[in-house]
């Protein structure tokens, strides 16, 4: 591939330096619609009865979110207040086509950061025309438990890495034609310059957006790799959490649109010689937080390495590429191999230093792909460690996670 390096080329005893023309977002028709043009129409004032909300689901891949938009005649400001809605569920791997009515079911509501107040963003479960959730509603599942070990007050934190890509669907910034950046990676962790990151507007308004909607949103930074970041949920009480990590996705989603940069949770996006995308889940219970606590976290852990491998086939929409990502490097521990330790980030469960010094605090799963569904983590976290809804011995959890399509 002739853009990987420079190329030199000796004329006359000089040397002439080729560098590969870069068009990055040339091609992107979302990066090119003049956004002036479109602020002419989003200025135009709105009947005082007339409220936009964008309903937001999970459709059948497990990972990709679909949305439409319904004229409501007040502002629901609960889930409860939004009416549920009925789609084609056999276009979104939800359904078959001769039953294909599907139904949405409010369970959040958030500020729009697009349109703004009054206008809303509301989060739906989606349920089959018998009343059953779909495959890919983990929600219920999760809430479930969450509901069950109130008492426990369960607080999760989760950190989600991401890659930015261009068009062409390689790395943002990096060289055409195949080529990697000339950058090692430990400059590029929470780092500064061009150099060394790429697409810091992108979280800029991410970061914004996700704010004004109403997010338990705390954190950005720079990831290891060049045009990867992360950003943090948490520290939230149940449900919560995991639902403002999937509307934070479908903000990031719609943010990206508008750059013209598409975004990936792959777990292994760049292939087995640079680092992986997951998602760290920290969880704190109570039993946890309260002294003596340390010792029930060694409990727990114990129960996480028994379910390791039935964990491990619920912690990513592709196992492949979670197995990729999971290789012993790039602070990873290996995917069949259930590991702990103190301040230790290759391996399975880290402990900060801070909680074994206190003798109490939360655990860090580091085994999740970038690409798992935080419902399903969540959920399997708490039955692991506090036991399954209902007080019953058996698991309640989905036998098998959707493949993306």
């Amino acid at each position: 591939m002739f853009c990987l390096k420079r190329l030199s080329i000796i004329l006359n005893h000089t040397c002439v330096y080729i560098m590969p023309k870069r068009n990055m977002l040339k091609c992107s028709i979302n990066h090119i619609l003049s956004k002036k043009v479109m602020d002419r129409y989003m200025k135009l004032p709105m009947p005082c009865n007339k409220v936009l909300a964008t309903y937001v689901w999970i459709d059948g891949s497990g990972i990709n979110l679909r949305n439409k938009d319904k004229i409501l005649t007040c502002t629901p400001y609960t889930p409860d207040s939004a009416p549920n809605w009925a789609f084609d569920g056999s276009s979104t791997g939800q359904a078959t086509t001769d039953n294909s009515d599907t139904v949405l079911k409010p369970c959040a509501v958030y500020r729009d950061p697009f349109r703004m107040e009054p206008h809303v963003l509301v989060l739906c479960e989606v349920y089959a025309g018998d009343g059953k959730p779909v495959a890919t509603n983990n929600r219920k599942f999760c809430n479930d438990l969450c509901e069950f070990h109130k008492a426990e007050e369960p607080w999760f934190g989760l950190e989600q890495e991401y890659t930015m890509l261009d068009v062409d669907g390689w790395g943002l910034g990096w060289p055409k034609g195949g080529g990697f950046p000339a950058v090692k990676y430990e400059f590029s962790y929470c780092g500064v310059g061009a150099k060394y990151v790429a697409g810091r507007d992108i979280v800029e308004s991410h970061t914004k957006a996700c704010l004004y909607a109403g997010c338990d949103f705390e954190g950005t930074n720079a990831e290891v790799m060049f045009s990867s970041w992360e950003w943090q949920i948490g520290t939230t009480i149940g449900i919560k959490a995991p639902d403002d990590l999937w509307i934070s996705r479908y903000i990031m989603s719609r943010v990206a649109e508008d750059y013209g940069v598409d975004i990936t949770y792959h777990p292994k996006p760049m292939g087995p010689k640079h680092p992986g995308i997951g998602m760290h889940h920290n969880i704190s219970t109570k039993k946890m937080r309260s002294d003596g606590g340390y010792k029930f976290i060694e409990e727990c852990i114990k129960k996480l390495e028994t379910n390791h491998m039935k964990h491990m086939k619920h912690y990513s929409n592709d196992e492949l590429g979670n197995r990729m990502r999971l290789s012993g490097k790039f602070e990873t521990a290996p995917f069949d191999k259930f590991s702990w330790g103190i301040a230790n980030r290759k391996a399975s469960i880290r402990i900060q230093r801070s909680v074994k010094e206190k003798g109490k605090g939360f655990l860090e799963d580091r085994r999740p792909g970038g690409d798992c569904d935080p419902y399903l983590v969540c959920g399997l976290l708490l039955e692991t460690c506090l036991g399954p809804a209902g007080g019953s011995s058996g698991s309640s959890c989905p036998p098998q996670p959707k493949k993306c399509k």
